[in-house]
């Protein structure tokens, strides 16, 4: 087993205290977006023994034997890399409107990246590895987000009685085609270049949705997200297509997943996300980055469906496992408090992060490693089965 030290991502919607308080780490006043834990080469971890042998990259670490590390069913299904990153996420504003590939799109959207010499840190890259990014959050606060489209039926009397002329453009289109295919006008509406709104007519949507919510609205939440978003990112036109999208807000200990394709934007709050190892996201707005309007609508889902809420499955009382339908990656949480010694789902290479408390894990083949609040580990799938004792709360990422 290896100690694991997180790589800190300072986007500008992070929190400046929730992940250095999480994680232990000294407050600077730079927001904090993400804590990854994991092999990406756009921000690998490091993993160093307590023996005082000298810390390494997990890339190199896999690396160096990859058969022994990932073990012989991952290396084979997924090559030579850790098939799945953890993060830690901490959004105080909301995230960019965003989509993330199918794995098909990703590898032909990388070659022709890599074929045209663009730089791999190049602010207007859309793509920085050949991976789909499914993903999936756990909340540990209160946690809002937006995902996938709404039923077109439901997202026409949203948008009905807005005293604002683009409102009443959006709802007349999906009122003619109140299906999949009215979605993507909609939406393509409101992103091509040639019939995106102009600052202007998001603003008198959103004055007319502050104005029905003193009113007595008859969906507040959806018009308290489109006066937030207008606050935060005056003129996007994301804030208008928020009326499009499913509005979700998890408690603690609830989890959402999002497939590739799904368009998407967290909100507010902290929670652990894990995903395929990837990098790749496509922005539709609520963003300074760079946006792709044509290479987004080519990625996009259009068939409107409910959020999928993952429920989780009890494994031997203590851990509540997690899973996604898709095979890179499994998330799983073991809450101990007797100091009995609980067995840990999973194989395979394996990433905990200790959420509170003090935790021992034990290894049928590598001894033991004690782990307190912020602290993570790697554990190599030649080690064997875990177990854990002591009291506290251990979130583990694995391949099913």
């Amino acid at each position: 087993m290896y100690r694991l030290t997180s790589s800190l991502q300072t986007y500008a919607w992070g929190s400046p205290t929730a992940i250095p308080t999480l994680l232990g780490l000294p407050a600077t006043g730079e927001p904090v977006a993400e804590a990854w834990f994991g092999a990406h080469p756009s921000a690998p971890s490091r993993c160093t023994r307590d023996d005082g042998t000298p810390g390494a990259p997990m890339p190199e670490v896999i690396a160096a034997d990859a058969a022994a590390v990932l073990g012989p069913d991952v290396e084979a299904r997924f090559g030579p890399g850790l098939p799945y990153l953890l993060k830690v996420i901490a959004a105080q504003t909301s995230l960019s409107l965003q989509v993330h590939p199918r794995v098909e799109r990703a590898r032909e959207g990388f070659a022709r990246e890599e074929a045209a010499g663009v730089p791999l840190d190049a602010p207007h890259r859309n793509y920085k590895d050949r991976n789909h990014k499914p993903e999936l959050v756990y909340a540990l606060t209160r946690f809002e987000a937006l995902c996938g489209f709404r039923a077109p039926r439901r997202a026409a009397e949203l948008l009905h009685g807005l005293d604002a002329p683009l409102a009443k453009d959006l709802r007349e289109v999906l009122a003619a085609q109140p299906s999949a295919a009215g979605i993507r006008a909609a939406f393509t509406r409101l992103l091509r270049p040639e019939t995106r709104p102009t600052p202007e007519e998001v603003r008198e949507v959103a004055d007319a949705c502050a104005a029905r919510l003193a009113e007595g609205s008859p969906s507040p939440r959806a018009d308290r997200t489109v006066v937030r978003l207008q606050e935060a990112y005056p003129g996007d036109p994301g804030v208008v297509t928020s009326l499009l999208l499913n509005p979700v807000t998890l408690q603690p200990g609830d989890a959402l997943f999002v497939p590739a394709g799904g368009v998407h934007a967290y909100l507010k709050g902290v929670g652990i996300e894990i995903m395929a190892s990837s990098d790749n996201v496509l922005r539709a707005g609520l963003t300074p980055k760079h946006v792709d309007v044509d290479e987004l609508l080519r990625n996009v889902d259009y068939v409107a469906a409910p959020p999928i809420r993952i429920a989780p499955e009890k494994f031997h009382g203590a851990t509540r496992v997690y899973y996604a339908p898709v095979d890179d990656f499994e998330l799983s949480v073991t809450r101990v408090s007797d100091g009995q010694t609980h067995p840990l789902p999973g194989r395979g290479p394996r990433v905990l992060l200790c959420l509170e408390g003090r935790l021992t894990v034990s290894s049928t083949a590598d001894g033991q490693l004690e782990l307190t609040r912020g602290q993570a580990a790697f554990v190599p799938a030649s080690d064997g089965e875990l177990t854990v004792r002591g009291g506290g709360t251990l979130v583990q990422a694995d391949v099913p």
